[in-house]
Order: C-alpha cells, then structure tokens, then sequence
C-alpha cells in the first residue's frame, strides 16, 4: 500500500508546477496587425506597435511614421474595445511625448519608442476582466485617432487587433493530432497483415481520418467564425493536406511561379498574416475600408531619416520590444484583389498559403502520399519474398498465403489511402474551378478528379454488387481488395457505402461552390448529418452493436455542430461574446470525440493492459478476467464483435458449424464443450421420435446458457426415473462465445433432446 501511494505521489508531483507556469504569463495585450481606418491626409503611419501591461498599468509604444505636412499640431486619442465592451478610451497629449519633438509634427521619416504609464484614476484593473488575459484569441481591437488641435480634422487613424498570447492554434496540439493518425496508421498495417482483410484497426484508420478532416472542413465554410473556433480547426489542416509555410517557401514560390506563368493574376500570401486583409464586415472589423492616398506612398523614400530611439524615453520605463509583433501597415482598399473573403482565403492564408495554391498544395502532398504508400507497399513485398526463400516460411505457412494475397492486400491499402485523400481533392479542386486562375491547375485538377474517381468508383461497385438482391449478383464474392467497403459493413448492409460516399460529395460541392453563402452551407450541412444519422439508425449496417454506436455517436457530434454553426451566419448577426462561447462549446464536443476515438484505439490495441498494471502498482492478484481478455486483445470481447453471420479469416463451415481453424479478429475461441462425470454410464440410444426435435447445427444464443445438472442420486432415483438431459460434444453443436445476431427470429432455441437411456453406476 505504502508503494502504491508513494508512486501516485511521484507521479502528481510534476502536475503542481502547471499553476506557476500559468501564473508566470504576463498580463498584457499587444497588437497583432495594423490597418488604416481613415484615409491619412497629412500623416502616413508605416508601423505602428502598442502594448498594455497590467501589473504596471503602462503602454508601450513603437512608431514609424512620415509626416508631410508641416505645421501640424496633433492629438490621439486611444480607444480599445474587448467583445464589444470599451475598457478604454483617452487622449494623449502628443506634445509631451519624446520630449516635445512631435509638437509640431516635423517632415521626417522617423522611428521612435517608449513607454506611457497610465493614471491610476483610470480604473484599467477594474474595467479590463482577468478573464481577457488568458481567453484564446481574444477579439479585441485599439483605435488610434490623430486630429488636429485647432480644426478637428482627422490627420491618421489606424486600427490594431489585439492579442494576449494565447491562442487554440498549437504546434503539440497539431503534433498529437498527427501522432494519433501515425499510431492508428502503423496499428492497421500490422492487423491487416496478422488479421486479415477483416481487421478492425484499418477500419478505425478511416474514422479518425474521417474525424480530422471534419473538423478542418468546417473551417472551410463561409461563415463568420470567432477567432477562437478558426483557430481551433487550423490544428487539423495537415488532415487536408495543408502545412504550414510562409512566403519563403520553396513549395509555395514554386507553385506561384508556375502560376503566373499559366495565366494565374491572384494575390501571392502575405508576410503580415491574414488578418490584416480580412474582410471588414467580419469580425472583428465593422466599418468600411478606405482608399489610401497613393501620392503618399511616392513621397516616402525621398523624406529624410531620423530614428528616435535613441532620444531619452519620457518617464523612464522599460522598453520590452520582444512582446510587440505589429509590422508594417497593410493597405487595404475597396478596390483591393487581396482583401480576404471568409471560408477557404481566410483559412488558407491563415497557414501562409495562398488562396489560388490551396488546390495545387494538397495536389503535391497527394503525390507524395502516393509515392509513400507505394515505397512501403514494395519493401513489404520484398520483405515477404525474401522471407518466403527463407526457413521460416517452412515453420510460418501464413507467409507463403500472405504473399500469394499480396496483390489484393495492395490493391486494398491503395483503396484506402484514396478515400482518406477524397475529401480534400473534391473540395479544393471544386473550389480551383471557382477561381478560374491558372489553366494549368485547372487542368491538374481534372486529373486528380478523374484518377480519384477510377481508384474508388469500381471498387465501391464490386462491393456493393453482393449485397444487391439480383439473382446474377447475389452469389458474388468480394475480393479482399474492396475490404475498405465491405469491412466495416454486414455482407446484406455494404450497400450503405452509397450514402457515405453522397454525402462527402455534396459536401464538398456546397463548400466549394457555395462559398459565398454561409447560411446555405450550414443548412445543408445539417440536413445532410441528419438524413445520414435516420439511414444509420434504420439500416444498422455495421456488425457489431459497439461500432454501430461508435458510429452514431459521431454522427450526433457532426450534426449538433453543424446546427450550433448556423449562429455564425451573418444574416443573423450574433453578438460577439455568444459567437465565442458558442464556438469554445463546438471545439469542446469535437475534442471529446478525438479523445473517445484515441481510446477506442487503444482499446483495440490492447493497451488498456497498461492501464490496469500501473493502477495494481504490478501485483499479481489480479482478477481472472482480466488474464483471459489479456490474451485476447483483439477478439471482440475487448473490442468490437462482428454480429456472427460471416466468417473470419481462416474459418471453415462444416456440418453447418463454425469452427476456427486460425487467428481471427471477430470470432474467438469456442469454450470446452461439457462431459458426463466419469461415473456415468450410458445405455444404447433410443430413436428420436417424430415430436422430438434437436439443436445440432445451429448455434444457440448468448443468452441461453447451460450449465452441468447434478445427476440423479442413486438412493434416491431408480431406473425408471427420468432421464438425465445432456447434450454431446460434436462439431455440429458449438457454443458459441460471440455476441449473437440482430436476426432475433433465428436466434429461438429449441429444445434439447432427451436421451432416456443414461444410468448412475452404483
């Protein structure tokens, strides 16, 4: 005992460091992009950085501007707004900043810092919450005015957004996503290859595939999301095969390159980010942009020079530039092409890609894919031959059929890395034709459409063709190659591919060509969820109880998203804070189901062992049953269990019984069938009478069970007492261990037959 809790002391011991290091990030907010909201008259601001401190209630500012007018006395005024609630609002005395140098505004191209301390009648602890510290992407924006001190004209105005430093965008968090697919990917290698082509774990690959593309698909739609929620879905870009880049990127210059040379004229990505070109009827931007003088901009480079840096600071405060990451002011014109739409542009930028090289950036990592899985699938079979010249394979003979099923078992991985890339080659080469920019990627598009196309149609059409009730099709037998359809699915169920395959398709019609319709696209999204969910629940295609609830319970979560997403339509216009709170709940529900199919993985692998030996500290009494499953990682005991109306891999059928004759991943092992207690005798065997019936051949459901009677006492029952009722130990009357089927009308019992003649030996 005392081992145990010291252990458990250790091990919470490192979690009582989490408070100092959440109490250790600074209380501050800082800008995140600069834009005009004014067009300038006499003041061209290039660079503007300011940041909030609230242990010390002071901001620091970093400004690089060019004044063109002379004479010109100025005054700011500073105005912040958090989810629509105004914490600040002043005016500074320009004059009494860099020791009067500003007053009036010189003609010079200058650069100066330094830092304000704020009074204390201002409030700023009581007005700005703790909560606005430490919220992810806090939707916060500071308006600096500059206005003429005699007229009251508006000289500059520029508008910042904020930040805290925190965000739900994280490297680990994409890294753990990523280390999940790769440990469910290397599980389903290695099941198909021990299991069959009826393995679990490949199935489950797809699902949480199918889970992280759904999650960087909602993304994509044109909605107003809350700066919480866009980040949150960016974790999962690499699902669409979308990483991360800037404008330095080989990949990227390439791909512009190319795009320029056939006839492409959209905007290449910004080095300021992609919410400096947002849209400014999103959030957090409400007013309309305004046209830059361009005789400004030419009077630029001719201005002399002169950095204020190096001039005293006014009050003597520290100068932290390391915080502050505002750069150079982006303009932003009605007229502007680069002015970010929301849906794809939005998301896309939001990575460092450009919007016309989303299609040609998943196009690449496609290719890549496809080289990969082509490399590991020859050293597979290189391996498997060399093994098959070796000793082993004369110890191993599932070697030798392992290499004569190579070609399905290739054919079937091929399937499978097709349907994974489905999604995002539908939905960004729709979305290229919408752009109509380059030919060339328009034309590249039209082949991955068709190469995707001729991977999965004629495979989901042999799949499917056994399951249709038509005499000429209903004897059909699927290859293992078409696993991936037929797998997941009962043989009279497989058909339910078709609606699967529909609704990612309509999706990613009504993402790409809908994307400038938001409320269309959620509305569809629902109805799409719902219609899925009604066939789920009818049909019940899958071939256990478990994977149908699996299945249903993630399409509970995609629907009830989908409606909570309709609040961040723009016809409805929400307010901001119930946006937020509204998009934390929606990547609360999805997290939660990326952990529920991160467990379901490990259950499956068997990993669950782990859990049990750290919780018992190792000892050795543990239960029973938990060396029995222990043994068993993979039946369906642990895992999911098919409903028992097809064989697994390496069954046979005899005399209407299953017997496994090898590994198999839904059947387990048939318990020992009972025998008669030694002393027991048995007198020749009577004819069945034509009443009488019998359960050989059928197998019995789990809930009938039977167990040993105690045989007649001899001093107590002659031999004319009534018979002992048992039933033999054949191969044509197994007891299964499975999960019975659905199909409650075959599963009656019926009753057993009597055998009068068994006599106690005295």
């Amino acid at each position: 005992m005392f081992f145990s809790v010291a252990r458990l002391r250790r091990a919470i011991a490192p979690l009582l460091l989490v408070p100092a290091l959440v109490s250790a990030h600074d209380k501050v907010l800082f800008t995140s992009s600069v834009t005009y909201c004014a067009p300038p008259e006499s003041l061209l601001i290039e660079q503007f950085d300011i940041a909030y401190y609230a242990n010390n209630q002071s901001i620091v500012f970093n400004i690089s501007a060019a004044s063109v007018d002379p004479n010109t006395n100025v005054v700011a005024n500073l105005f912040l707004n958090v989810y629509g609630m105004q914490p600040l609002n002043i005016s500074i005395d320009i004059c009494s900043l860099f020791g009067g140098a500003l007053c009036p505004l010189p003609i010079y191209d200058f650069k100066g810092s330094d830092s304000l301390s704020l009074p204390k009648d201002l409030g700023m602890q009581i007005q700005i919450l703790d909560i606005a510290y430490f919220i992810p992407d806090i939707e916060a924006y500071a308006q600096l005015t500059l206005a003429d001190v005699k007229s009251g004209e508006i000289k500059a105005c520029v508008q910042t957004t904020l930040s805290n430093g925190w965000s739900t965008h994280q490297y680990g968090v994409e890294w753990a996503t990523a280390s999940i697919a790769l440990l469910a990917l290397a599980f389903a290698i290695w099941q198909s290859v021990a299991n069959g082509p009826l393995a679990i774990a490949p199935i489950r690959l797809i699902d949480i595939m199918s889970l992280f593309q759904t999650i960087a698909l909602t993304g994509l739609l044109g909605l107003n999301f809350p700066s919480l929620y866009r980040s949150f879905t960016l974790n999962f870009s690499w699902a669409l095969g979308l990483f991360a880049a800037d404008t330095s990127s080989s990949i990227q210059q390439s791909i512009n390159r190319m795009r320029h040379m056939t006839g492409g004229g959209l905007s290449n990505a910004s080095d300021d980010g992609a919410i400096s070109f947002v849209n400014r009827k999103l959030s957090p931007y409400n007013s309309a942009s305004f046209v830059l003088p361009q005789s400004l901009l030419a009077s630029l480079p001719s201005l002399p020079k002169v950095d204020f840096a190096s001039l005293p600071s006014g009050n003597g405060s520290v100068f932290s530039p390391q915080i502050l990451v505002g750069g150079d002011v982006a303009t932003v014109t009605d007229g502007s092409t680069n002015v970010l739409q929301a849906g794809i542009p939005i998301y896309t930028n939001s990575i460092g890609i450009a919007t016309a090289n989303a299609f040609m950036t998943v196009f690449i990592f496609a290719l890549i894919l496809v080289v990969i899985t082509g490399g590991v699938l020859a050293l597979m079979y290189a391996v498997t031959v060399a093994l098959c010249r070796s000793d082993m394979a004369r110890r191993h003979p599932r070697i030798v059929e392992f290499r004569d099923q190579f070609p399905s078992f290739a054919r079937g991985w091929g399937l499978r890395m097709a349907l994974v890339s489905a999604s995002p080659i539908l939905v960004f080469a729709f979305y290229q034709w919408t752009l109509k920019d380059s030919w060339l990627s328009i034309f590249l598009s039209v082949i991955m459409l068709i190469a995707l196309m001729a991977a999965i149609l004629p495979a989901a059409f042999f799949a499917v063709r056994s399951s249709i009730p038509l005499r000429r099709w209903s004897d059909a037998d699927s290859s293992s190659s078409v696993a991936p359809f037929t797998a997941p699915y009962r043989t009279n169920r497989v058909y339910y591919v078709i609606p699967v395959l529909l609704v990612m398709t309509i999706k990613a019609l009504i993402t790409s060509f809908a994307h400038a319709h938001g409320m269309v696209q959620a509305i569809f999204f629902v109805i799409l969820e719902f219609l899925l969910f009604l066939t789920l629940v009818i049909l019940k295609p899958f071939r256990a109880r478990g994977a149908d609830v699996l299945s249903g319970y993630l399409c509970i979560t995609r629907l009830v998203c989908s409606g909570l997403m309709l609040a961040f339509t723009e016809t409805l216009a929400v307010k901001p804070i119930p946006r937020v709170a509204i998009g934390a709940i929606i990547a609360v529900i999805f997290s939660v189901a990326v952990v529920v199919m991160f467990v379901n993985i490990l259950v499956n692998m068997g990993l669950w062992r782990l859990a049990i030996y750290a919780l018992t500290c190792g000892r050795k009494g543990r239960r029973s049953s938990h060396k029995e499953l222990a043994s068993h990682p993979s039946e369906p005991s642990i895992g999911e269990k098919a409903s028992g109306v097809e064989l697994g891999h390496g069954d046979e059928k005899k005399d209407n019984a299953i017997i496994t004759t090898g590994p198999s991943q839904y059947f387990g092992r048939r318990p020992d069938n009972p025998s008669p207690p030694s002393t027991a005798s048995f007198s020749p065997r009577t004819p069945l009478s034509s009443t009488s019936s019998t359960t050989l051949g059928e197998t019995l459901p789990h809930r009938w069970s039977f167990q040993h009677s105690r045989p007649p006492s001899v001093t107590t029952e002659g031999l004319h007492s009534p018979a002992y009722t048992y039933r033999t130990s054949t191969a044509s009357s197994p007891i299964s261990g499975q999960r019975h089927s659905r199909n409650i009308s075959s599963s009656m019992p019926t009753p057993l037959e009597e055998h009068p003649g068994y006599v106690h030996a005295h």
